[in-house]
């Protein structure tokens, strides 16, 4: 395998885990944060954790939005992870409206309190769920749990757009997003174990 793999560091990325993920299953990664060179890599990762505006501003500030786009659009792989996939969307409205990367048209909106049937929930969605998968894309032998930290949610505006989901207390919650070679996970694969190493082999193998 001669893919080159890239992790973004913006300042609210958890890089250990994920580096050490791609490292178990043989991908050559760096961890980089130097818009120049992002060209230099085929797959670039967007990790992150924490507020989607501080997660855009950190990558304002280091100028990174535009190298990410113009390789997401040259069709180059990308996997966004949690707070990552969630900026490849065009708008969050987690405590006000701020603009994300645009790479898939849908919107970023809080996890409903309640479901169909008013029964209240815990949020954040924390914890294990099965993912159901509408397309084969990074399809595993089984629908094997992942593991989940979010409090906010993808809704894209596409069907053909929603690669898997998962079901939260009757709640449908995009798991796996993706357009042409550029993916996100709402979860965190980095943290789930064999099937998790299983999607990042996947992605890094595109």
């Amino acid at each position: 395998m001669n893919n080159k793999i890239a992790i973004i560091d913006y300042g609210l990325c958890n890089l250990l885990n994920v580096y050490n993920a791609i490292s178990y299953v043989g991908g050559d990664v760096d961890i980089i944060d130097d818009p120049k060179v992002i060209g230099n890599y085929s797959h670039i990762i967007l990790p992150g954790v924490g507020a989607f505006k501080d997660g855009m501003e950190g990558l304002r500030m280091k100028g990174l939005i535009d190298p990410i786009i113009k390789h997401s659009e040259n069709n180059k792989p990308l996997l966004g992870i949690c707070l990552g996939m969630q900026m490849m969307l065009e708008k969050s409205y987690e405590f006000e409206e701020v603009d994300g990367l645009g790479i898939i048209k849908g919107d970023v909106i809080k996890i409903p309190n309640f479901n169909i049937d008013n029964n209240k929930h815990k949020i954040p969605h924390i914890g294990w769920n099965e993912i159901n998968y509408n397309k084969t894309n990074f399809k595993l032998s089984n629908n094997m749990p992942m593991y989940f930290v979010h409090s906010y949610m993808a809704k894209c505006d596409r069907a053909d757009n929603i690669i898997a989901t998962c079901n939260y207390n009757k709640i449908k919650i995009e798991s796996i997003i993706g357009i042409k070679n550029s993916y996100g996970c709402q979860f965190h694969p980095e943290k789930s174990g064999k099937p998790g190493l299983e999607i990042i082999n996947k992605f890094i193998n595109l």
